[in-house]
C-alpha cells in the first residue's frame, strides 16, 4: 500500500533567527508537535542565496553563516497544515513543495526512473554494520545508478522528534538515504529493505537520469513555463559527484556553483554533503580516518525556472563529462520569502 504525501523542503542561512531563536530549530518543534512522519535539517557546505553570497566548503568557517536544508515528509493534509505557521517564520528562504508516495508494508514504486528516499536512524545496524552503509551497499548491487546517505542534525522519525546531542546516543536521528535507479530495481529492492530496516520509512518520487558517468542520456524535461491553468512551474536540477573528483583541478561541486553563481538570473544552489554512497559504476564509499583524499559524495541542488535550468544545464553538462550524476525533477510549488515580500505559493501546479 501506498499514500500520496508531500515533501516540503526549505533552503535558507543557518544563523537566520525567529524571534529568540534559531529558525531551523523552530521549525523542528513545529514538526515535532505535528506529528510530522519524517523530517531532517541537513547542514550544507557551499551555494549561493538570491542575495548572492557565494559560499563554499573551502572558505566556510564555524563563524559564518552556512546554507541548510529542512526537508518534511508527510501525508498531503499533514503538511498542508504546516503552511499558515511557517507562513510566519522564514524572514529569507526559498520553500519548495513536491509530491512524493510514502511507500508502507506494500506498495509499487512506479513507473519509469524512481527517486527512493530512505530514512532511518543514525545508530542503526544491518549485520553488524551501520544501517546506512549496509543500504548503500544493497542498493548497489541492486543496480541503482546511485545513493547518498546525507547524516541530521535534527528531526522527526516516525512522528517524533530526534535531536543531535554532543553527549547521548542520538540513535534515532534521521539518516536520510537518497537513492535513484529504475523502477524495476526499486520493485526489487524494496522488499529488502523492508525486512532490513527496524522501522521502514520509505518515499518514492518521480526523477529523470540525464547523465552518468560522463554520459548523456536525457536533456531535463521540456517544461512550459505555467500550466493550463496559469500556476507557475519549477525545476530541480541535482548533480551527485564525489567530493575528490575534479574538473580543471577544482572539485566538480565548487565549479558547478562558481559557474551557476555567474548565471546572474539564477536564484541560488546549495551543496550538501553526505557521509557515504555512490554514482554510477564506483563502489560505494565515504569518510574514513587517515584518508587524505575524501571520497565523500555530494550533491549540488538547483531549483529556478523551466528556461533558467535549461540555459544552465549546458554548463552543468561541460562540468560533468566523466563524472557525476545528474537528475532533473518537476517542482509544482515553489516559495521564495525575503522580508515582507513574498512569490510564488503553494498551490500545486499540474505537469505531465
Amino acid at each position: 500500500m501506498s499514500r500520496d504525501c508531500l515533501k516540503l523542503t526549505a533552503y535558507f542561512d543557518e544563523r537566520q533567527r525567529c524571534g529568540s531563536r534559531f529558525l531551523a530549530e523552530e521549525m523542528l518543534d513545529l514538526y515535532g508537535r505535528q506529528g510530522i512522519a519524517a523530517s531532517v535539517v541537513l547542514r550544507g557546505v557551499g551555494g549561493f542565496g538570491s542575495r548572492r553570497h557565494l559560499r563554499s566548503d573551502r572558505s566556510l568557517s564555524l563563524s559564518e553563516d552556512p546554507p541548510v536544508a529542512v526537508v518534511a515528509v508527510d501525508t498531503k493534509p499533514a503538511i498542508e497544515a504546516l503552511f499558515e505557521p511557517l507562513r510566519a517564520m522564514p524572514k529569507r528562504a526559498l520553500i519548495t513543495l513536491e509530491r512524493a508516495r510514502l511507500l508502507a508494508d506494500s506498495g509499487s514504486s512506479g513507473e519509469g526512473t524512481t527517486k527512493l528516499t530512505v530514512y532511518l536512524g543514525r545508530k542503526e545496524r544491518i549485520h553488524g554494520l551501520p544501517g546506512y552503509i549496509a543500504v548503500c551497499d544493497l542498493l548497489y548491487r541492486s543496480g541503482f545508478d546511485g545513493a547518498s546517505a546525507f547524516l541530521g542534525v535534527d528531526g522527526t522519525f516516525h512522528g517524533h522528534r530526534e535531536r543531535a546531542h554532543f553527549f547521548g546516543g542520538n540513535a534515532d536521528v534521521p539518516v536520510m538515504i537518497v537513492a535513484v535507479g529504475r523502477a524495476e530495481c526499486a520493485e526489487q529492492v524494496l522488499p529488502e529493505l523492508r525486512r532490513l530496516l527496524r522501522r521502514p520509512l520509505i518515499t518514492a518520487e518521480r526523477v529523470r537520469v540525464c547523465k552518468r558517468d560522463g554520459e548523456m542520456i536525457e536533456r531535463p524535461h521540456a517544461v512550459p513555463g505555467v500550466d493550463e491553468h496559469g500556476l507557475a512551474l519549477w525545476q530541480k536540477l541535482t548533480v551527485y559527484t564525489c567530493e575528490a573528483d575534479v574538473q580543471r583541478g577544482v572539485p566538480i561541486h565548487r565549479a558547478v556553483v562558481h559557474r551557476l553563481w555567474e548565471h546572474r538570473s539564477l536564484g541560488g544552489a546549495t551543496v550538501l554533503r553526505a557521509i557515504w554512497g555512490y554514482q554510477g559504476g564506483r563502489a560505494p564509499g565515504g569518510d574514513r580516518l587517515f584518508h587524505v583524499t575524501r571520497r565523500v559524495p555530494v550533491a549540488t541542488i538547483v531549483v529556478d525556472t523551466p528556461q533558467n535550468i535549461a540555459e544552465c544545464f549546458d554548463a552543468i553538462d561541460e562540468l560533468t563529462d566523466r563524472h557525476g550524476l545528474v537528475t532533473s525533477e518537476v517542482v509544482p510549488a515553489r516559495v521564495e520569502v525575503d522580508g515582507d515580500e513574498r512569490r510564488g505559493g503553494p498551490r500545486l501546479a499540474q505537469f505531465g
